[in-house]
């Protein structure tokens, strides 16, 4: 079933935006909104950023949406790969013995963050050490046995993007190339990208000095040479929305991606009361909902059911790095909406 957006749910979706942005919490931002079997339509608030000047965020401003990466990146990537989600990562990865803490690890547990991996990621740590980067990670102790608890963990992703380049012989940022030029992603990649007002900057780490602007706001992504299974994606609301169609149309249609997405709908362990995590998504309304948040102020939504989708495109980090909480508001009223009867 397919159920257009109602004007009431949209109409407080732009206040809230605009209430978001009034209130300092981002210079602006680009809600997308749509259903299946329709174009989708666009919510825009503020300014890209002061440094572009009057430029407007619109449909095709670019931005950094950190850990959508796994959602948009890695993700469909494994699941189009024929990679078996049961078989520890020392099979795959010739560096990892089958002895280290973390060899034992699957990939399913990657994407459902029950690795019990360390929850830092740190990968500044292990500057000036000449072991494979898979070795490193899996080297380290668990802090909890595999597949025991649910805990967001960056780590499992890295070594999931490490183990999709060994697999098939490719960097991660190809094999993510080629998958969003099928998909119709044409402003979809790893940075960096060039500063300009169609680019969203993000923080300032140092007073006086520039923006990140064009580079992953991620720390670990950005030692990774902006390409990692975690973040470092840049991309535009238009984009995500020709992404929510594909999966959403996928699902219906009953093809690859599609399947995926439905068996990445299935709970794999429990966050808190009425939110699970399946394969990578978060999902609650008795796992009829999925989505992933970013950290730099993204979030995208999926009802296969209705056939409909939010997204939402800000750079909250350019004035503050507690933007979960700033951006609760907006995020939960978006959640309500997609998650409501239509």
């Amino acid at each position: 079933m397919t159920t257009s957006w109602k004007p009431a749910p949209l109409a407080g979706l732009r206040e809230c935006l605009e209430l978001t942005t009034a209130d300092g919490t981002v210079p602006g931002g680009v809600i997308a909104h749509g259903a299946l079997d329709g174009d989708p339509g666009f919510l825009t608030a503020g300014v890209v950023a002061p440094e572009c000047g009057a430029a407007r965020p619109g449909p095709d401003t670019v931005y950094d949406v950190a850990s959508l990466t796994k959602v948009v990146a890695t993700w469909p990537l494994i699941g189009t790969t024929g990679i078996d989600l049961e078989t520890p990562v020392h099979t795959f990865l010739p560096t990892v013995t089958a002895e280290a803490p973390g060899g034992q690890v699957t990939v399913g547990q990657i994407l459902a963050h029950t690795t019990g991996l360390r929850p830092d990621t740190r990968l500044d740590q292990y500057r000036n050490r000449t072991e494979d980067l898979a070795a490193l990670i899996c080297g380290e102790d668990l802090i909890a046995c595999p597949g025991t608890g649910h805990r967001y963990i960056n780590r499992g992703f890295i070594l999931a993007g490490l183990l999709l380049a060994q697999v098939t012989g490719r960097r991660l940022d190809e094999l993510a190339a080629d998958l969003w030029t099928r998909l119709g992603m044409p402003s979809t990649g790893y940075g960096p990208i060039g500063r300009s007002s169609r680019v969203a900057p993000t923080e300032q780490r140092l007073a006086g000095a520039p923006r990140l602007w064009g580079i992953p706001h991620d720390d670990n992504a950005a030692l990774l040479g902006g390409v990692a299974g975690h973040a470092g994606v840049f991309t535009t609301a238009a984009d995500l929305a020709t992404y929510a169609t594909a999966q959403l149309a996928g699902h219906r249609d009953d093809t690859e991606l599609g399947r995926w997405l439905a068996r990445s709908m299935v709970p794999q362990a429990a966050i808190e009361p009425g939110l699970d995590r399946g394969l990578a998504w978060i999902l609650t309304a008795d796992g009829r909902v999925a989505y992933h948040h970013g950290f730099t102020g993204t979030s995208l939504y999926l009802s296969p059911a209705t056939g409909r989708y939010l997204v939402i495109c800000t750079n909250a980090v350019y004035h503050h790095q507690d933007n979960r909480t700033r951006l609760a508001p907006l995020r939960d009223l978006a959640l309500k909406a997609i998650t409501a009867e239509p």
